[in-house]
């Protein structure tokens, strides 16, 4: 029996994107093209993984792509300064994933919410000349263009759509009120330390004494999977990582040791981006709220594809 797209997404058909539709029409073709073996049902979840993710990225792979297309074809001389036409098609591109329903609207009131933070922490990182913008703009705070925010975005709008689709549920999750004081703690530090002691080694010791027993459960296409939660938040960190590593090599932003050319961001910075993508979890978690795996509306099991 052939599980129908309801009974595969755990929502209401109506809430299911036309990409999502596509996804799960799709792979029973190729399930069956490759046979009914083992190997064809690692493949069909490994690209059912692949497609999914690459759909949750979907935001910041625009943006992405964005940013290192402007870098090569961007007119010089064009009268909207290259850093204005991000911010522009920044704000194009969220207004078509409302329209197209890739976000609910809850979801991209989160978006917008670590949008704010994150531009407020760029506004205190350049000052604090942490990293500069070297280009010039309109749309602009201080020395912080405005499409700077929409990368912060990119990240909560990746988490929002990655925990809807892949149908997240957890085991030991850690009390709510204490992921938002982690979160609070984790944002404050990012300013405090420029000050005062920095505490980011306390802070991954109260990662690991939170999150540490904590399992996300997860439905690819046919089967649930899990991994423990902690990893996840460190190969999420990086993949921001490495695109920003593709950021900088574009010139969007320019860290004080790439002044007298591009190098590789250091792997120190992945402490960073593991802390502040907790704090984009955290916010996503206002909207989302963490289902545990025991509570999870099951459907019924595949038992053979028929189609």
């Amino acid at each position: 029996m052939r599980l129908n797209l309801v009974q595969r997404l755990g929502r209401p058909a109506t809430a299911a994107s036309r990409t999502e539709r596509a996804l799960h029409l799709a792979l029973p073709w190729v399930y069956r093209r490759l046979g009914k073996g083992v190997f064809a049902r690692a493949t069909v979840e490994f690209l059912a993984f692949g497609i999914k993710q690459a759909y949750a990225c979907l935001y910041g792979a625009l943006l992405l792509a964005l940013i290192l297309g402007t870098r090569f074809f961007y007119p010089a001389d064009a009268p909207l300064a290259r850093y204005d036409f991000l911010f522009l098609a920044a704000v194009a591109i969220q207004i078509w994933l409302l329209w197209a329903k890739f976000e609910t609207l809850d979801e991209a009131k989160v978006i917008l919410i670590f949008h704010v933070v994150g531009t407020a922490m760029e506004v205190f990182k350049t000052a604090a000349g942490s990293w500069i913008y070297p280009e010039e703009s309109f749309f602009r705070i201080g020395g912080v263009p405005l499409f700077s925010g929409f990368m912060y975005a990119a990240v909560g709008s990746y988490l929002a759509r990655v925990s809807r689709i892949f149908d997240f549920a957890y085991t030991q999750y850690p009390p709510m009120w204490t992921t938002y004081l982690f979160a609070a703690a984790i944002y404050i530090n990012f300013f405090s330390h420029h000050f005062v002691i920095d505490i980011r080694l306390g802070l991954f010791a109260v990662l690991i004494l939170l999150y540490g027993r904590c399992w996300v459960h997860y439905s690819v296409y046919r089967y649930r999977h899990r991994m423990p939660l902690v990893l996840g938040f460190f190969l999420v960190a990086l993949f921001i990582w490495i695109a920003e590593n593709i950021g900088t090599f574009a010139q969007a932003w320019r860290y004080p040791d790439q002044a007298d050319g591009w190098r590789l961001v250091s792997l120190a910075k992945l402490n960073a981006w593991v802390l502040l993508m907790i704090i984009s979890f955290v916010l996503v978690t206002l909207v989302n709220r963490p289902n545990r795996e025991s509570e999870r509306t099951r459907p019924a099991p595949l038992t053979r594809d028929t189609g």
